[in-house]
This record gives C-alpha cells, structure tokens and sequence, in this order.
C-alpha cells in the first residue's frame, strides 16, 4: 500500500493505494482516516496519484470530472461497497437524503429492511471523500448532517458544485 499527501483547497488531502487503484482520499482530520488501510510507503510519483490530483485541480477550478475517470478500488465490507458504489451514480450538483439513498441500496440488495444507522455508517466510513460523494447525503429535511470531514467542508462542496 502507498500514500502521498497533497494541498488543496480544503487544505491537506491523503491519497493512498494498491499500486494501481486509488483506495482511499482522506481529507486531513477527517473521522477515521486511514480506516482500514496501511502499512503504507510513501510515493509522490505513482500515476494513480498524479491522475488524481488533475482530477482534484479540474474539479476545485469548477470543472465537472467524473469519478469513472479514475480506477477505484473499494476496501471494505460487501454491504458498504454496495453502498459507495450508489454515491458515485449522484449526480454533479445534486443531493439525495439518506432515506433515498437507503431505499436504493436495499433495492439492488433485494431487502425489505432499511437500516438507516447502517447507511449512515457505511457513508461516513467512505475511504475516497470527495471523487465518492458522500457530501451529496443530507437529511431527510435538506439539513447537512453526518460528513466524516466536517459540515463546514461538506457545505463548501457544495456550493462549489451548486455554483458551477
């Protein structure tokens, strides 16, 4: 496992991975960073971390990449993967609540019960902030809650994407 650190304008961002999939984007302070990961050597010049940070540069400057751009590997379990693979079909600039989220996870899942705890888990422990949108979650009456990185940073994302 690798890792490197760059700026951003949320400050720090910790990219890390396999050697050919980005596994994980933390943004510094965030809730459970690193959760589940490492090891790690550290290694500025792997492609992956310099196709994400154009992806990040395209995408503070109000650009619109699409997360499909980048190889994406999920580290977790069967359930949460199921879970950030419905973040990425968000669309740009667009919110769903967690009740939304949670009815089309159970959907594929083919289940009856909705366990919002768990979605919400699953949502808060997603290892590639950002690129995954787990900022476009909010509550059920449009409030901004539960963002591992912090509501001030949840908000600012956005508005960048609401903006552009």
């Amino acid at each position: 496992m690798y890792k490197t650190t760059i700026s951003s304008p949320l400050g720090k961002l910790t990219l890390t991975s396999d050697g050919f999939s980005l596994t994980g984007l933390f943004i510094e302070g965030q809730k459970y960073f690193l959760a589940q990961q490492g090891p790690f050597i550290e290694k500025k010049d792997l492609e992956v971390f310099l196709e994400t940070q154009d992806w990040l540069k395209r995408y503070f400057s109000e650009g619109k990449p699409s997360p499909s751009e980048l190889p994406l590997k999920f580290l977790g379990t069967e359930f949460r993967k199921v879970v950030w693979q419905e973040l990425l079909s968000i669309p740009y600039g667009e919110t769903v609540t967690y009740k939304e989220l949670g009815e089309r996870v159970y959907k594929k899942l083919e289940k009856n019960f909705i366990s919002f705890q768990a979605i919400g888990g699953a949502v808060g422990h997603n290892p590639i902030s950002i690129i995954v949108p787990c900022h476009r979650v909010i509550g059920s009456d449009g409030s901004l809650v539960g963002y591992a990185g912090g509501i001030e940073i949840k908000e600012y994302l956005l508005h960048l994407e609401q903006s552009s």
